[in-house]
């Protein structure tokens, strides 16, 4: 049995005494990763290590739990902090096999034993109520077999250095898409073999970087979506999703969603492609990383931008950041929200290029930029070539959308 394991992670093993948690541990895990709970005198020397390598973002195992809710909520806290995966590995073995095991175990009595069972069981039913998404249960079958897979960050691509020409918030503009590769080098024109998508011709080691929010608004969302998904394929560009992507993602699988005006064009116009190309848009959605780290750290991209402590982690935290930004709670006086400028605060050593909310002009602040120009609003569609830091523009054919603020996006 192979259980994956994600790479940048806190690592629970839990189990009562007797369960064979460090051989566990020493079997599968290098002895640098695994730091063995000793008991409530040394919690505080424990918590400040795991907390120093999960600040590095290391992999970390930890070795004998205690059984409480209480502790494992430290614990979850911790991971939270630090936006690293929390998971719990649970050794769930019969209690005749356990009052075996420690029978010649000084200082663990057979009551004492019972009562680490029994919250074992109590603990089995609350862990998923606790916020642990990934639990892995082995039992006396599975435990001598299994076998643990380290999975790669989805964000980490550290070993890709472009160049990269990072294109901002689309929204179904896909003349200005045309216009804007164009103007970069690249050369689009319909497939040959009478397909919908298109053959883009790339300029000699240069890469694409997408920053979401691709549909909505406009008039051409499936061209935009099969030129990006055929790049994608073909190796010559990424793309991370936007709010707005994701907001179509829930509808296409069927979950409830207001379908305000904007998403309701781009459901018009996929009611007009054959069945199988919605499918191919959820699909490709739903395999987007929410950041990327590219080029030795040195450049991060993510559609609303992000914090430098959620560079290459994986929380729920840093997707909402990644896909939502960051808001005071506060709404302005066109009813929409009020953004926290965490731009302003930023002074991490990585370039940060994000769009989500438009700007008249793309300009720097504190090594970070906004590529979000308000094409669909009758602005301009804007790229970064990168490492260059040159900024290329082309303006909107015509107004598609009438915001409610002068190029202020909406949420």
């Amino acid at each position: 049995m192979k259980l994956q394991l994600p790479g940048q992670s806190l690592v629970l093993l839990i189990g009562p005494s007797g369960s064979g948690r460090s051989t566990l541990a020493s079997r599968h895990f290098p002895p640098t990763d695994v730091h063995a709970h000793e008991g409530e005198s040394q919690e505080a020397a424990l918590h400040a290590a795991v907390a120093a390598r999960l600040a590095r973002g290391a992999f970390t195992v930890i070795d004998g739990v205690p059984l409480s809710a209480e502790s494992r909520k430290r614990w979850m806290a911790l991971a939270r902090e630090h936006h690293v995966p929390l998971v719990a590995v649970v050794l769930d073995l019969p209690e005749a096999l356990l009052l075996e095991r420690n029978r010649s175990r000084p200082g663990t009595s057979a009551r004492g034993l019972r009562n680490q069972v029994q919250q074992l069981q109590n603990a089995l039913r609350s862990l998923p109520k606790e916020g642990f998404k990934h639990i892995h249960v082995l039992t006396p079958e599975t435990v001598e077999t299994v076998e643990f897979e380290r999975q790669r960050v989805p964000s980490h691509r550290q070993d890709e250095h472009g160049p990269f020409d990072i294109i901002g918030d689309i929204h179904g503009c896909f003349d200005e898409l045309k216009d804007l590769l164009t103007k970069l080098g690249y050369t689009v024109a319909p497939r040959a073999d009478g397909s919908r998508g298109f053959d883009v011709g790339v300029p000699a080691g240069r890469r694409v970087v997408f920053l979401g929010d691709l549909i909505d608004r406009g008039p051409g969302v499936a061209e935009v979506l099969r030129l990006v998904m055929g790049m994608v394929e073909a190796g010559t560009a990424l793309c991370v999703p936007g709010n707005h992507e994701i907001k179509l993602l829930k509808k296409l699988r069927g979950k409830d969603v207001r379908v305000a005006r904007g998403l309701a064009m781009t459901l018009e116009q996929l009611e007009r492609e054959p069945p199988e190309f919605s499918g191919a848009v959820a699909d490709f959605i739903e395999g987007r990383s929410p950041h990327y780290v590219l080029d030795d750290g040195r450049l991060v991209v993510a559609h609303a931008g992000l914090k430098e402590s959620m560079h290459g982690r994986d929380s729920s935290e840093m997707r909402d950041f990644a896909l939502y930004g960051e808001t005071t709670g506060e709404a302005d006086a066109y009813g929409l929200p009020v953004r926290a400028d965490w731009a302003e605060q930023y002074r991490g050593s990585a370039v940060v290029v994000y769009g989500h909310t438009s700007v008249p002009e793309a300009e720097w602040v504190h090594n970070t930029v906004c590529l979000d120009t308000g094409c669909v609003f009758g602005g301009k569609l804007t790229a970064l070539r990168y490492p260059e830091r040159e900024l290329v523009s082309v303006p909107a054919r015509r107004e598609y959308w009438k915001s409610r603020a002068p190029l202020h996006a909406e949420p």
